[in-house]
């Protein structure tokens, strides 16, 4: 911890550039080093090298490296393996004067700001610690740390481990994603789809408006099928997902003299994972109809999964609450590959992406407290 609050973290890395982890440190201090090397998506390369270099060290694990993903496995011979699995990659800086959630870290007391803080270096420092002292964990533990989650779903680095090393992954019977859950257990997760939703018109001087047809005055009826939808909440297997469909970004114009011939609506539907990915699209359509609606990105959500044997065990074993995951998170990966999976890592999901993101040291000391319990 820095004696001075307002100081910045000591020697920061130079974003590029592998620094070597210390596994020993306070786990709060870890995760400072973790979020001091830059690792926007597509810029993963430094931190795996430092999280590959780290792993490689310690004798008890076998290690794997596809691109920028790392996979650290236990052999033990236990009946039982389960997977702690953290993304590497943050979303882009702020560039907000005055923002905080910056890199290289800066504490304030017992507070660490800082891009990635909350999502998910702070998990990815759990994961780690967890790799580096536990030798003899009751279960075999499968560590996978990737890339690109902040990304269109198509680069996922977790996807491409599924898709290049299935073995590494597919022995276990249970998953813990350390995404940030305030020291709740999160089930399951919605599933996300994105669409564009498109308007025609014909162009003309805005002088002389009336030769024309303003195709964003024709997306007016989509703004408002959507400003008056009612979003849902679902009940699946014991938990409430809300549900939210939004119009999330719209582009149409080309010149400020000239009536639009062209508008498009990006819209966002966030489902519960009682539904498909063809019941949501679907639902989508139905309400949209008589417009050119185009799929454009969709995941799959997952369900709870909190009856299974293993994931009743963990949520006993760490005394944390259960509730539902509004947001998609790789959980959803793990469904599909037939593991329950849930959502229990350090920090406040709702400071994630912002421009103060932060996470409280005494959080990720209790995350790495209660995970090392449970497999103690």
């Amino acid at each position: 911890m820095s004696e001075d609050a307002s100081q910045q973290h000591a020697n920061p890395t130079v974003p590029g550039r592998p620094s070597a982890l210390d596994l020993t440190q306070d786990v709060a201090g870890l995760t400072a080093s973790l979020v001091d090397i830059e690792s926007v998506s597509g810029r993963e390369g430094a931190v795996a090298d430092a999280v590959e270099a780290a792993l490689r060290s310690l004798p008890h694990l076998s290690v794997t490296r596809d691109g920028d993903a790392v996979v650290a496995r236990t052999s033990l011979g236990r009946p039982t393996r389960v997977v702690l699995a953290g993304h590497l990659d943050t979303v882009p800086l702020p560039t907000t004067p005055g923002s905080r959630g910056l890199v290289p870290s800066v504490w304030d007391g017992e507070t660490l700001y800082g891009r990635g803080t909350v999502d998910m270096k702070g998990g990815v420092a759990v994961q780690l610690a967890l790799a580096a002292t536990l030798t003899e964990p009751n279960a075999d533990v499968t560590y996978v740390f990737y890339d690109h989650e902040e990304v269109e779903a198509s680069l996922s680095g977790l996807g491409r481990l599924v898709e290049h090393h299935p073995e590494l992954l597919t022995d276990a019977q249970f998953a813990i994603l350390l995404e940030p859950t305030d020291g709740a257990v999160e089930g399951g997760c919605n599933g996300t789809m994105r669409f564009r939703v498109r308007t025609a018109g014909r162009a003309a001087h805005s002088a002389r408006a009336w030769m024309g047809e303003n195709a964003i005055h024709r997306a007016a009826p989509i703004l408002a099928r959507l400003a008056g939808h009612e979003p849902a909440t679902v009940h699946v297997d014991g938990l409430d997902y809300r549900e939210s469909l939004n119009a999330v970004r719209i582009a149409g114009g080309v010149a400020g003299n000239v009536i639009p011939d062209a508008c498009e609506v990006e819209v966002n539907y966030r489902f519960a994972p009682s539904r498909d990915l063809e019941q949501a699209e679907a639902y989508v359509r139905e309400l949209l109809d008589g417009f050119d609606v185009e799929r454009t990105d969709a995941a799959a959500g997952a369900r709870p999964g909190l009856d299974v044997p293993a994931a009743a065990s963990f949520v006993a074993a760490v005394g944390a609450r259960a509730k539902p995951k509004y947001g998609w998170t790789d959980v959803a990966r793990f469904s599909a590959l037939g593991i329950p999976a849930v959502n229990f890592g350090p920090g406040d999901a709702l400071l994630a992406h912002s421009d103060d993101e932060h996470v409280e040291a005494a959080a990720v000391r209790e995350c790495l407290a209660a995970l090392t319990r449970w497999l103690s």
